[in-house]
């Protein structure tokens, strides 16, 4: 008996060591990296409550967000908005804590599931102060480059390494706009610099992005299956799904009415090659299609991009995307919720109002309306994306990745895409007098414009704020400051923002360099029909070129009334909205290099022509699609 009790004493305390040394935890497949993925996601699955798997599904914007909320809410997603920082000029350190912040308070739930941060990124970390700015898509197109040189480097630099230290904590969703083909500059009214071109094979071939973003995709890898290489990528979003640059009179959010051999041919190809390339997330549109909402449109989500496509990353809605299915938006949430989880959409973007989100939903499920099944389908996709990103091995920021945010070699970079996305559309008045390449050594020269010395109005929308903003906003190298360090230094260079024709009369300039174009804008901030340059743009352009020789810049986000003036021009360049690097602008006037690009758009001679597209019948423009004048460099320099 002694011996029995001796031996069950052993064996209590081997027990009680075995408890206190922990191993008695259970074994979670969904936290084991060596089990396939399909093993983790639906083991996990298998744990997670209805209100845990709604909670997965409702992204929240940062400005409501806290380590609270996301762990009571059980939240799947962070949006960053546009102009979304956590201080003025926060610096990459104070991005990086504050994504720390949210992801400890998802770490903090009962399962532990990531959050994955998303931000629009248009044109490099656009929300972030000091960040590389490069040029909108709108220059972008104009390349011609698009997979061999220039978009591979572009894309694995600027906007892989400088986005990492800010939002590595969470990883990231970079909501950018690859997809769309604007075919009319009035579109959005303003959202036309967010496309590449009118022509979707130039669109196609820039979603070599894609590879950039979240890596290239192995050998034997899934068809259509979502792909993020390690901690060094993040995760891609395609935009905006589908028709949108297409709508009735280029109205933003409206109707695309077309038939369904053009949405496949213009519209949809870019999206085909997205998938292929291993795209993690889609964004559906706010416009319809022949009346239908895309937010509401079941074939085209679920039918043709889920079932026929095959695509297994997740759908994202846009911001306040359901609420305006109804018109007026939110005169009927409760349908607004079932319509669009019923379509497809994985992932809404709610971004306020979450509690009201997460109660219709719930609702709706334990009604039966919404089955079960649909909620699974969009929580497995939305984990799925999270396990590929190797957020459950690497769930908090990597700190030595701070030092990334506007390196010199991406600032270089940007440079080179602004020479390279520059239009030179005239160069001479008599065509045996060309103004380009300019003279470094000239007694005096002027420089003019609203445009020349103006970070804000040089980088345009998305940028530092959702709408952009005038002014020195950010840092970088004015158009104005480049040319005074590309000139001779004995050159006195002459600023003045709006000169009179007296003034320019009697300074006996060599040449003038007049910089002018819109406003920064956004969306519906850039409403305009009539497509012209911000005031005084054009008595600027007739003062100072029908006083002397003069070179005319258009800061741009599309094409913009120019016929009446062009004239007056000796030379006209179109720059697009090229961000903070300027002095890729003065590289090419001054002859360091040569104008290469071709325009990506054609440019119109009156907005009567409007919408107008190269192919299309009596197709008349002032420059058409291709269109570019070329120089050649000074001196030849090494191959970029």
């Amino acid at each position: 008996m002694g011996k029995l009790l001796a031996k069950l004493h052993t064996v209590l305390v081997l027990w009680c060591l075995w408890l206190a040394d922990g191993s008695d935890a259970e074994y979670l497949r969904y936290k084991d990296p060596k089990q396939p993925l399909y093993v983790r996601a639906r083991d996990l699955m298998g744990r997670m409550t209805l209100e845990e798997k709604i909670g997965q599904m409702t992204q929240i914007e940062r400005s409501v967000a806290s380590q609270d909320i996301i762990k009571k809410y059980h939240i799947g997603s962070v949006l960053i908005g546009g102009g979304s920082a956590p201080t003025p000029q926060a610096s990459a350190e104070t991005w990086m804590d504050m994504a720390d912040d949210f992801q400890k308070g998802a770490l903090s739930d009962r399962l532990g599931i990531p959050i994955i941060i998303g931000i629009d990124a248009i044109h490099g970390h656009n929300t972030v102060y000091n960040a590389t700015i490069f040029p909108h898509n709108v220059g972008l197109g104009v390349t011609r480059q698009v997979h061999h040189i220039y978009i591979e480097r572009i894309r694995s630099l600027s906007k892989g390494l400088e986005l990492q230290p800010l939002l590595k904590s969470g990883r990231l969703e970079f909501l950018t706009r690859l997809l769309l083909v604007c075919r009319d500059p009035r579109w959005g009214w303003g959202r036309c610099f967010e496309s590449y071109s009118e022509d979707h094979k130039i669109v196609q071939a820039m979603t070599e992005i894609i590879p950039g973003l979240q890596g290239d995709i192995p050998a034997n890898y899934l068809s259509n299956f979502p792909y993020v290489n390690g901690r060094t990528k993040v995760a891609g979003c395609a935009k905006h799904f589908v028709g949108d640059g297409g709508t009735v009179d280029g109205i933003d959010e409206y109707n695309t009415v077309t038939d369904w051999n053009s949405v496949r041919n213009i519209h949809m190809p870019a999206y085909l090659d997205s998938i292929r390339k291993g795209v993690a997330t889609v964004m559906v549109s706010y416009s319809s299609w022949n009346g239908k909402k895309m937010h509401a449109n079941y074939n085209l989500i679920t039918g043709y991009l889920k079932n026929k496509l095959k695509f297994r990353g997740f759908i994202i809605s846009d911001s306040e995307g359901i609420d305006r299915i109804t018109t007026p938006p939110r005169a009927n949430y409760t349908y607004s919720v079932q319509a669009a989880i019923h379509a497809g959409i994985d992932m809404v973007m709610v971004p306020y109002t979450y509690v009201e989100f997460i109660e219709e939903l719930t609702s709706l499920v334990k009604k039966n309306i919404i089955p079960m099944s649909r909620i699974d389908d969009a929580v497995e996709r939305i984990l799925r994306v999270k396990f590929i990103m190797g957020l459950f091995e690497n769930p908090m920021g990597d700190r030595t990745m701070l030092s990334q945010l506007g390196r010199q070699v991406h600032r270089e970079l940007a440079r080179e895409a602004v020479r390279k996305s520059l239009v030179l559309l005239k160069n001479d008045k008599n065509r045996d007098e060309p103004l380009i390449p300019l003279p470094k050594k000239a007694r005096k020269i002027l420089v003019a414009g609203s445009h020349a010395d103006n970070i804000g109005n040089q980088c345009g929308g998305w940028t530092i704020k959702w709408h952009g903003q005038s002014g020195n906003i950010t840092v970088g190298t004015t158009i104005l400051t480049a040319v005074k360090n590309n000139v001779d230094p004995h050159t006195e260079v002459v600023y003045s923002e709006n000169p009179d024709k007296e003034l320019v009369k009697s300074n006996d300039f060599s040449y003038a360099i007049v910089v002018v174009g819109e406003v920064p804008y956004s969306e519906y901030v850039g409403d305009s029909k009539n497509l012209r340059i911000v005031d005084p743009g054009y008595s600027t352009i007739s003062n100072v070129c029908g006083a002397v020789k003069c070179l005319v810049v258009l800061i741009s986000g599309r094409p913009v009334v120019i016929e009446p003036y062009l004239d007056q021009i000796d030379a006209l360049v179109a720059a697009w909205l090229p961000g903070t690097e300027g002095q890729g602008v003065a590289d090419v006037l001054f002859g360091d290099y040569g104008f290469t690009g071709k325009l990506a758009r054609s440019w119109f001679k009156t907005v009567d022509q409007l919408p107008m597209n190269v192919g299309d019948p009596h197709y008349d423009p002032l420059f058409p699609f291709g269109y570019g004048l070329t120089t050649k460099p000074r001196e030849r320099r090494a191959a970029q």
